[in-house]
């Protein structure tokens, strides 16, 4: 069952990838068509491997900045900015390089909220940005930790020390699965909202 909504989420996500790519062969100075691009551009990455990943979440970036450069202040632009330098940040294994993409995610959180103040996920957006260079530490630490695992201490050490880990490790992955839905959301509405029909003409 799981793989078959993953199936309709990459189904959904390409069809408004496709739609995107033809609106903006009509109109590239289209600002909400451009930042719909970059969020879907951001969800596709997710079913992306390794550098085919990273190439994905570039083009977002790039997508994303051009809106800006017709808008400078479409606030959902900067916010799906602020998510797509953050995706950039957890695919690079440096914390010291990821904390220049993290810095640059905070900035975009910060001015989105600035334009938008009574938007609650722009807010919460910023907040968790400042915790996100320890969620990377987590991230990494836990990927590469399970081959250490083998020769690490005993059985009962290791039990009560990833106990308390599991805990702490599970908010960080809640808040980092509500960030990526709602970029979702955001690309979901925006792709809904180019396909509404026209409103009937007055009478």
């Amino acid at each position: 069952m799981d793989m078959s909504s993953d199936f309709d989420r990459l189904l959904f996500f390409e069809h408004a990838r496709r739609t995107a790519e033809a609106t903006y062969a009509k109109n590239p100075l289209d600002a909400d068509n451009l930042t719909r691009w970059g969020g879907v551009l951001l969800e596709l990455s997710q079913f992306q491997n390794g550098s085919d990943s990273k190439l994905m979440v570039q083009d977002a970036i790039e997508k994303l900045e051009e809106a800006l450069i017709v808008d400078p202040k479409k606030h959902d632009a900067l916010w799906c900015l602020g998510n797509a330098y953050t995706s950039s940040a957890f695919l690079i294994p440096e914390l010291d390089e990821a904390k220049v993409f993290f810095d640059k995610a905070a900035l975009f959180f910060e001015q989105a909220y600035e334009l938008e103040p009574e938007n609650d996920l722009y807010k919460k957006s910023l907040e968790v940005a400042s915790k996100a260079p320890e969620l990377h530490v987590e991230i990494h630490k836990h990927g590469l930790g399970q081959q250490a695992m083998a020769s690490g201490p005993s059985a009962s050490t290791s039990t009560k020390q990833s106990a308390k880990k599991s805990k702490s490790s599970d908010l960080k992955y809640d808040i980092l699965g509500w960030v990526i839905l709602a970029v979702g959301i955001v690309a979901w509405v925006g792709f809904a909202k180019s396909n509404m029909p026209p409103p009937p003409p007055p009478r």
